[in-house]
């Protein structure tokens, strides 16, 4: 699917991080776009600057990521792009000196992580179910969720986190499957240690730290680079129920 003026686009965490990089491609290549994001002064800012749209949104939420959907429809028609990037890593031990796991942290990290992916996912590929398909394989839509490659070797403290991810990307075949008929794929990219807000925040040799894990290249990731995978697949309509690692080669080990 071309990116562009006639692939209206939906990027949830639009306003920081990878979505914000998403938003920044996408918009950068004529598709018009909506971030779906809880942070709206900064949500609003970004669109302002990258001449999109920003509808502040909860994806814990079923009337809060339908408005959002239903807002970005109304402006430029139901969106023929989702990309899922909106979530949060909190950690805690299974049990330790703090005691076991607080299930209300679980619970918040699996509500965002992986319902809020399957619940915009679910909600936007129904809207592109009564789209006119496009090109000679009749293309409808495509959908872009963010797993990590915490889903294959979540480190201690990660439980909630690795869990919310490894169900993203179980999710994607299936998912991938059930859409077939209806011209919609679906992939996901699990990243590595990427130079997002959350890491940035963390001290600088924290930061150096986790950059020379990575085999290659030793830095942590460019979300430009997250961002240009995620437009390939957009536009490779042959990349479908596919989990993409984007890591420098990096397997993490238990810290």
């Amino acid at each position: 699917m071309k990116i562009g003026a006639e692939t209206p686009a939906v990027v949830t965490g639009g306003a920081s991080g990878l979505g914000e990089a998403c938003a920044r491609l996408l918009a950068g290549r004529g598709a018009p776009v909506t971030l779906l994001d809880r942070d709206a002064a900064r949500g609003q800012a970004v669109a302002a600057e990258i001449g999109a749209r920003f509808a502040e949104t909860d994806v814990t939420r079923d009337d809060s990521v339908a408005a959002a959907l239903e807002a970005a429809s109304a402006a430029h028609g139901p969106a023929r792009i989702a990309i899922n990037c909106a979530g949060i890593a909190p950690a805690a031990k299974v049990a330790g000196s703090k005691g076991a796991h607080p299930m209300d942290l679980f619970e918040a990290v699996v509500a965002v992580n992986l319902f809020g992916t399957m619940r915009v996912m679910a909600m936007a590929a129904q809207a592109m179910r009564g789209l006119e398909p496009l090109g000679a394989d009749g293309e409808r839509g495509v959908i872009v969720n963010t797993a990590s490659v915490a889903a294959y070797e979540g480190q201690i403290g990660q439980a909630a986190y690795a869990a919310s991810k490894g169900g993203v990307a179980a999710l994607t075949l299936p998912a991938a499957r059930d859409l077939t008929r209806d011209g919609i794929r679906v992939c996901a990219i699990a990243p590595g240690t990427f130079a997002t807000p959350m890491l940035k925040a963390l001290p600088e040799e924290v930061q150096a730290s986790l950059a020379q894990q990575v085999p290659y290249p030793s830095r942590l990731g460019d979300p430009a680079e997250f961002a240009r995978l995620a437009g390939f697949i957009v536009e490779t309509a042959y990349m479908n129920g596919e989990v993409i690692r984007i890591d420098g080669a990096i397997r993490m080990g238990m810290r």
